[in-house]
C-alpha cells in the first residue's frame, strides 16, 4: 500500500492554557517510553464535510484547550525523573492519501501495511523533541478514511486516549458541551512511604516456570469475527443454571476467550494468564 503525505502541521490549543509540570505516577514510570498507535476506519456517509480537514483541525484545537497536557512535551525534574512539561507545543496532524480501498486491508490484521497509517516519532533525540499526541488522517480511493493516532503512553491509558478522541468528535459535530471534564491530578497514585500495603499484591510475586521453554513455538496474530449470532448464543448460556446476573458483552467474551484458552492448552499448564487490553 502506497501512501502519499498531502500536508502536515503542528496544531495548538485555540486558547491559552496552564502552563505547568505535572507529576507521573510509578505506574506511568514503568511503562516503555513510545507511542501507542491504534486506527480507526471510517466508511463515506456521503456527506460533502465528511473528515474535513479544517473541521478537524479547528475541532482538535478546541479539544486541547481542556486537554492541554495532550499539547505538551516530556520533560525531567531536577532528580532526572520523567514530568510532563504543560507547555502547548501543539500536535502534529498529517494529511495523506492512498490509491488503495479499505476492502484492500482484509481482516485488518495488525501488519506494516497498517503501521503506515499512524505518525511514527524519532526517538533518536531527547525526550522533549516529539509531539506526545501525533494524527494522520488518511483518504482512501473508496472515500473511506482512516484516522491513526500515536498517543504517548506515559501521557495517557487507552481510557483516556478514548476519552480524548470522543471529545474530539463532539466538537468536530458541533457538540460543546463537556460531559465530564478529564483529570490530570496524578498524585491521587502517589505511593505512600514507608508502603503501607493492607493486602497481597500477587503482581509482585515471582513469576511461574514456564514449560516447554527450551523450543518456544513462534507467535500469530489472528483475527477472530464474532456475529451477533454467535455474541447471542453465548449471551444465552450465562443464562443457563438459573443465573440471573446479566453480564456484559466484554465480560462475556472474556470468559469464552479464557474457556478456549484454557481448553487448547494441553497438558494443562500449571499456572495461565489472559490478558485482554480493551477501549
Amino acid at each position: 500500500m502506497e501512501i502519499t503525505v498531502k500536508g502536515s502541521s503542528m496544531i495548538f490549543p485555540a486558547e491559552d492554557t496552564p502552563k505547568e509540570r505535572q507529576w507521573i505516577s510509578n505506574v506511568d514510570m514503568v511503562m516503555t517510553t513510545y507511542h501507542l498507535p491504534t486506527v480507526f476506519f471510517y466508511k463515506p456517509n456521503g456527506s460533502s464535510d465528511f473528515f474535513k480537514s479544517q473541521v478537524l483541525k479547528e475541532a482538535l484545537s478546541k479539544t486541547l484547550v481542556p486537554f492541554y497536557p495532550m499539547a505538551g512535551r516530556l520533560g525531567s525534574d531536577e532528580n532526572g525523573r520523567l514530568q510532563i512539561i504543560c507547555n502547548a507545543e501543539g500536535v502534529l496532524f498529517i494529511e495523506a492519501e492512498t490509491t488503495a480501498a479499505l476492502d484492500d486491508l482484509g481482516d485488518f490484521v495488525p501488519s506494516l501495511k497498517l503501521r503506515q497509517l499512524v505518525p511514527t516519532a524519532d526517538y533518536s533525540g531527547d525526550t522533549s523533541s516529539y509531539p506526545l499526541l501525533m494524527v494522520q488522517v488518511t483518504t482512501f480511493k473508496c472515500g473511506g478514511v482512516c484516522l491513526g493516532t500515536g498517543n504517548h503512553h506515559t501521557l495517557s491509558d487507552g481510557t483516556t486516549a478514548l476519552h480524548f478522541k470522543n471529545r474530539w468528535c463532539e466538537i468536530a459535530r458541533g457538540l460543546c458541551l463537556i460531559r465530564e471534564a478529564p483529570l490530570f491530578d496524578r498524585t491521587l497514585l502517589r505511593a505512600r512511604l514507608p508502603p503501607t500495603p493492607t493486602f497481597h499484591h500477587v503482581e509482585y510475586d515471582p513469576s511461574p516456570v514456564l514449560l516447554n521453554t527450551s523450543k518456544p513455538k513462534p507467535s500469530s496474530v489472528s483475527v477472530f469475527k464474532i456475529t451477533l449470532d454467535q455474541l447471542n448464543t453465548l449471551k444465552a448460556k450465562s443464562f443457563e443454571n438459573g443465573n440471573t446476573t446479566k453480564y456484559s458483552t466484554y465480560a462475556i467474551l472474556a470468559a469464552h476467550i479464557w474457556r478456549c484458552a484454557s481448553k487448547s492448552s494441553r497438558p494443562p499448564r500449571r499456572s495461565t494468564d489472559q490478558v485482554i487490553h480493551a477501549d
